[in-house]
């Protein structure tokens, strides 16, 4: 990993500008982690509208490090989410021996350079994916809730490289609505809780928030998990016991018929179609 005295991060950068300020909070995050420091590390020069930066790659290890020599969970926890976002948000992968985006950093800092921060990234996601584990197991406890537990599926999700997975959970992290595209007539199909929640999700052809009166279409669930994405996703749902996505992912993978077109659709690919990696 980079040292932290070097004058490198004044040629790299966040949202705003430089990360000249980058090593003097993680600094302050080594001798003691803040929930304040991280936030202002993460928002102002880590991650900005599921974007990331030069400064972001070359944090990753010392967060990395953090994450794993930790004895805190709560604080394990953060920085595994949080850290999860960031790989989901990477839009150049695997890309050696550096994204192509560095060119110009590299003319000025050396391909060296670059090349030894995309490895030192690589290596920190390696060490936090070991930590999966530890953290599924934590987050099985009561004192969890259901919104860290979602967030931990997401992290979770794009340290196995199941990019649109997290993406997707990203997205809609809320649960409370999804929208699909049909293969058939590439309309939008939009996936709602039932209003009286006898069904956990039924399709719409319009977006219900606009048009709450229109036609409510069936989806028929899956009785068994036929995709390996889902059959994991389901199996570490169960595991952590979050409530609201154990209940939907077998509407998720399940049938329905576009209430535009009418065609029979398998509705978890007409979701991931409109992610892109």
């Amino acid at each position: 990993m980079l040292s932290l005295d070097r004058d490198l991060w004044e040629k790299l950068t966040g949202p705003y500008g430089s990360a000249e300020n980058v090593p003097r909070l993680l600094q302050q995050l080594q001798q003691q982690f803040s929930q304040e420091v991280f936030d202002e590390l993460f928002q102002e020069y880590l991650f900005h509208q599921n974007t990331i930066y030069t400064a972001t790659y070359a944090a990753m290890p010392f967060l990395a490090h953090l994450a794993c020599t930790t004895t805190d969970t709560a604080v394990r926890k953060e920085l595994f989410i949080n850290c999860g976002i960031i790989e989901a948000s990477r839009d150049e992968q695997h890309q050696m021996p550096y994204p192509p985006s560095w060119t110009e950093l590299a003319d000025v800092v050396g391909s060296t350079v670059c090349t030894q921060m995309y490895t030192d990234y690589v290596e920190a996601i390696d060490q936090l994916r070991s930590l999966t584990e530890q953290v599924l197991t934590d987050a099985a406890e009561p004192s969890t809730d259901d919104t860290d537990k979602r967030y931990i599926l997401i992290a979770d999700a794009a340290f196995r490289k199941s990019y649109i997975v997290a993406n997707m959970l990203l997205t809609f992290s809320e649960g409370d609505e999804y929208v699909a595209e049909c293969p058939a007539c590439e309309n939008e199909l939009y996936i709602w809780p039932d209003e009286n929640h006898a069904v956990p999700l039924k399709a719409y052809e319009q977006d219900p928030v606009f048009q709450p009166d229109q036609e409510a279409h069936a989806i028929i669930p899956a009785s068994s998990w036929t995709d390996e994405e889902t059959q994991v996703l389901a199996e570490r749902t169960a595991r952590i016991g979050e409530q609201t996505l154990a209940a939907h992912l077998p509407y998720l993978a399940g049938k329905a018929t576009c209430p535009s077109c009418h065609e029979n659709i398998a509705v978890w690919p007409a979701l991931l179609s409109t992610f892109t990696m």
